[in-house]
Order: structure tokens, then C-alpha cells, then sequence
């Protein structure tokens, strides 16, 4: 069988990682007002990494010499693109994830999670240094 296993004990010695992450994603449950406060704090994150790359655009194209640097342009933000499609998913099955790497990342703030569980934050603030300390 593939997946969880049927006793879901995270700490249960023996049970694989992936085991352990499965029941850890399964196991999340958002109230209303969590969803909603997520969504905004999602929006931010996003609004602020497409700001971001906006004007790294902008940059781009007042410093361009030659007719063919606008190609530059392009395939910085088809980079971009790839990078947003990849990293934003709304799904709560992989939300508190997707919070990490953006924490991590800068796009969101501790600030945008205020009103969250503990839990969650906590959660989030654990991802986050994971993906911290894979950067390094």
C-alpha cells in the first residue's frame, strides 16, 4: 500500500519519511478564517514577487544596448514564470510548504501569518528553515 499508514502516528518509529509527510500534510485543517487570512497572505507573497520582478524587468530593458537584449528580457521572465508556476499552489494539502519557501524566500513576512494556528506557524517557520539551510 501506498501512502499513510493506517495508524497515522508521526511519531511511530519505523514508518518511512514519506509515511510521516503524508500524514503530516493529511492531517492539517483550515477554518474559515484561516483560509481566508491564507489567501491573503498568499496574495502578498505573490503581489511582492511580481512586483519584484517587474522592476528587475524594467531594469533590464532602460539598459539595453542592442535591439537583441529585449531577448534578455524574455527568457528572464519565462524564467520567472516557471518559478511562480512552480512555487504557487493553493492547495491546503501543500499550503503550509508553499508558506515555507516563500517565508524563506522573503516574499512573505511573519506578519502575513497573524492570525493562523500556532501550529501552523510553526510549521511554516519549520519549512522555512529547511529551505534556509538547503540554500546554503
Amino acid at each position: 500500500m501506498i501512502g499513510p499508514s493506517s495508524t497515522g502516528n508521526l511519531g511511530q518509529k519505523g514508518g518511512s519519511a514519506m509515511e510521516s509527510t503524508a500524514q503530516y500534510k493529511r492531517d492539517e485543517t483550515w477554518a474559515p478564517t484561516e483560509k481566508k487570512l491564507a489567501r491573503i497572505a498568499f496574495d502578498k507573497a505573490f503581489e511582492r514577487q511580481c512586483t519584484a520582478i517587474t522592476q528587475e524587468a524594467r531594469r533590464m530593458l532602460e539598459t539595453t544596448t542592442a535591439p537583441s537584449d529585449i531577448f534578455r528580457v524574455q527568457e528572464y521572465l519565462t524564467e520567472q514564470r516557471e518559478i511562480i508556476d512552480g512555487l504557487y499552489d493553493y492547495r491546503y494539502s501543500r499550503l503550509l510548504g508553499v508558506f515555507g519557501r516563500l517565508l524563506s524566500d522573503g516574499w512573505l513576512r511573519e506578519g502575513d501569518l497573524h492570525g493562523l494556528q500556532p501550529e501552523k506557524i510553526a510549521k511554516i517557520k519549520h519549512e522555512a528553515s529547511f529551505f534556509a539551510d538547503s540554500n546554503l
